[in-house]
């Protein structure tokens, strides 16, 4: 039924403006849509993320949204700490971390690069190797 269909990250905020700045002028997303004071709309590649106005942002503990970005995640997280972007660092079993970059796998094959980082409402975000 929805196994082709596209899936649209929604993302609960109190502050409207200071996520509109975040998510367009920090990470970069296209704004591609504004209902009153209420949601923003933006494009990031060929996927829709909603930021909409919650009296229950900041609550979420978990994960909100994910960018799979291949083998751009440092690069990635370097750029976004110059844009004063705070990365969160977790103690995982079978994690390390390389600066701000959680890395899994063994000796170098196959591993799993990821960066958790939150949005101005604390929200999590991350960016994962493909």
């Amino acid at each position: 039924m929805l196994s082709n269909k596209d899936a649209i990250a929604t993302i609960a905020v109190k502050n409207l403006q200071a996520a509109k700045t975040f998510y367009r002028d920090t990470l970069g997303l296209e704004l591609v849509g504004e209902e009153g004071d209420q949601v923003l709309t933006f494009k990031s590649g060929k996927s829709l993320v909603f930021v909409y106005r919650s009296e229950f942002a900041s609550t979420n503990k978990a994960t909100s949204a994910t960018w799979q970005v291949g083998d751009e995640v440092d690069e990635i997280a370097l750029t976004l700490k110059s844009k004063g972007v705070r990365f969160e660092h977790y103690d995982m079993p079978g994690l390390r971390r390389e600066g701000d970059v959680h890395v899994g796998g063994e000796n170098g094959r196959s591993e799993m690069r990821v960066a958790w980082f939150r949005d101005p409402e604390g929200n999590i975000i991350s960016i994962v190797s493909g």
